[in-house]
């Protein structure tokens, strides 16, 4: 490995642009072991991705992730195409060498999701290394939140709560676009904002969900074709081509993801919990919040206020205590002694900078980033039990890594 991390990167759209920031970002104001290069970017309109190669700052551009893996000036390749192509991408990164940074969820079934857990394993020993691209880990605020729970803070967790809702398919008339079809996205709500606070939760708690009872709910059944309404077009859509539907098709089709899933939860240590993912919550456009309760304390994180971090101390005088806020931009908390002074707030992008921040400094110290591949099976473990629970209406043990 030469000083330089040459980057090709597949996929240009909504997580290609946050992931091109952050590779243009990280080494100016980190300094790290390695020098993010950003070689070549893929996708599939040869005008599309000639367009984001200039916007974006790469330095070349193709049609074909093959090649950005042929390449010998690639390092390491970053995955941020839908979840159908997620194995088959990555699988083939590792076994050509290259390091391999896969967006969320890892994949579209637990078999996949699997069998790149084992590639990455055992490309592990040969210097290899993987990642999952769980980006609200890197939120200053939440891993201040994960150091609190260490340090002992709230005591002994007893109670989760966790929500993600969105609003952005609330109109019956939204197309039919890529995520809102199984066969390409995997699954719905659950999969696309579900698996963040499934990661979120078990991460600063450092305990895992073992058994869930769920329901999910699908409120439009069908939707219109991209290109059937509103003028809109396949690609403006983001409609993947493995879909097989087309403007040309019918008029409208089956929505076969989950619009809502909701569930309630066990942790190892005896922690209860509940989760809600929606795309139905009118009004809400990125509301992602965790509020973990304890035997000393209490502590709230809502993205609304992303720089903002909620402590209750049971350990202070009645007459003392209190929710107090705690604005999490000094220099000692992490992530930020990089960016402004105290008090000047970072936003949504820096997440992806900080990630990829962690995955340069674990590849030029040469270990193992987190989440790992299998950190993101465990993830995809626990959708797996959600989507069974869901349709046996009973509790389901989540399977083992």
């Amino acid at each position: 490995m030469s000083e330089q991390l040459r980057v090709g990167m597949v996929g240009y759209a909504f997580m290609g642009a946050a992931h091109s920031q952050a590779w243009r970002t990280v080494n100016r104001f980190f300094d790290l072991p390695l020098s993010a290069r950003m070689r070549v970017v893929c996708g599939r309109s040869p005008d599309g991705v000639a367009a984001a190669a200039a916007k974006f700052g790469w330095e070349s551009h193709t049609t074909d992730w093959r090649a950005v893996i042929e390449d010998d000036d690639v390092d390491l390749v970053d995955i941020c195409t839908p979840g159908d192509t997620h194995a088959e991408i990555a699988l083939a990164a590792l076994a050509a060498g290259k390091h391999v940074m896969c967006e969320k969820p890892l994949a579209n079934t637990v078999a996949e999701a699997r069998e790149m857990a084992a590639a990455a394993t055992a490309a592990q020993t040969r210097g290899v290394r993987s990642m999952c691209g769980f980006n609200y880990r890197r939120v200053p605020a939440v891993a201040l939140m994960r150091r609190l729970v260490e340090a002992g803070r709230i005591g002994d967790i007893r109670h989760v709560r966790a929500v993600y809702l969105q609003d952005w398919i609330v109109d019956p008339e939204f197309p039919l676009v890529w995520r809102l079809r199984k066969e390409v996205a995997g699954s719905g709500a659950l999969g696309d904002i579900g698996a963040h606070i499934i990661d979120l939760t078990q991460f600063v708690t450092g305990r895992s969900i073992r058994s869930v009872t769920a329901m999910t709910e699908t409120f439009v059944k069908s939707r219109p074709l991209p290109g059937a309404s509103a003028g809109l077009s396949a690609s403006s859509s983001g409609l993947s081509a493995s879909s097989g539907l087309s403007s040309s098709g019918p008029e409208r089709g089956d929505v076969t993801v989950d619009d809502a899933a909701l569930f309630l939860a066990r942790l190892d240590g005896g922690a209860i919990a509940t989760y809600e993912a929606t795309r139905f919550a009118t009004g809400r456009k990125n509301g992602l919040r965790v509020e973990l309760n304890g035997s000393l304390g209490s502590l709230v994180f809502d993205f609304e206020r992303m720089n903002e971090l909620e402590f209750y101390d049971a350990a202070l005088p009645g007459a003392d205590q209190g929710f107090s806020r705690i604005l999490v931009t000094e220099p000692e908390h992490p992530y930020m002694a990089a960016w402004w002074p105290p008090g000047h707030l970072i936003g949504y992008e820096h997440s992806f900078t900080h990630e990829m921040r962690d995955l340069i400094e674990a590849i030029g110290v040469g270990k193992d980033p987190a989440p790992s591949f299998a950190d993101a099976l465990q993830v995809q473990l626990v959708l797996d039990a959600v989507s069974r629970s869901a349709a046996s209406a009973q509790w389901t043990e989540v399977e083992a890594v």
